[in-house]
């Protein structure tokens, strides 16, 4: 009977290290569920990214020529969902690793000696311009691309300098930059 209750004994001993231990592995196991689902959660916030912005709210402006290229700042922003766009810098910082659709649009008033041309400028390289020069009335440049970005590239539209390029915008919008996530890579 004393072995029968000493055998009993440690047989729940041992029952209770082991539930003792499967129940450390399901608290594991449940962190680690926890700590994807927090994955998937802040992946589906990051995936929300867009803006849109033009120039200038409403007050008819020409900027611009300058001696050397200069960072447009689009002051009128109508979308900017996950705020990776700054008005104060006119620059774009992506928040994830993907695929990004960019469109820019420059707009200016021909004269005969003013031209209208806006680099897209990834991090400080020049990769497409937009480009457009006539001697008189309204005239409009735009393009777009998209581009695999790495988190924290820098985007922004640059007016170039040459001595003759200028942005017009008014409350029509004409000058504008915009930007959204195609998907994360």
């Amino acid at each position: 009977m004393t072995t029968s209750l000493c055998q009993l004994k440690e047989d729940m001993a041992l029952l209770q290290r082991e539930t003792k231990s499967q129940v450390a592995q399901l608290k594991t196991e449940v962190d680690k569920l926890k700590t994807e689902v927090d994955k998937l959660k802040q992946q589906l916030i990051v995936r929300q990214v867009a803006f849109s912005a033009s120039l200038v709210v409403a007050d008819p402006t020409t900027i611009g020529p300058f001696p050397i290229d200069t960072t447009l700042i689009y002051k009128h922003v109508a979308t900017n969902i996950g705020n990776a766009y700054n008005s104060k810098t006119g620059m774009f910082t992506a928040p994830v690793r993907g695929v990004y659709n960019f469109e820019w649009s420059i707009g200016a008033y021909g004269d005969g000696s003013h031209g209208s041309a806006g680099w897209l400028v990834k991090n400080s390289e020049n990769v497409f311009m937009a480009w457009e020069k006539q001697t008189s009335g309204f005239m409009s440049s735009s393009k777009a691309v998209a581009l695999l970005l790495e988190v924290g590239d820098v985007m922004c539209v640059r007016l170039v300098a040459n001595g003759s390029n200028v942005a017009y915008d008014d409350g029509s919008h004409h000058t504008t930059f915009s930007g959204h996530l195609l998907f994360p890579m």
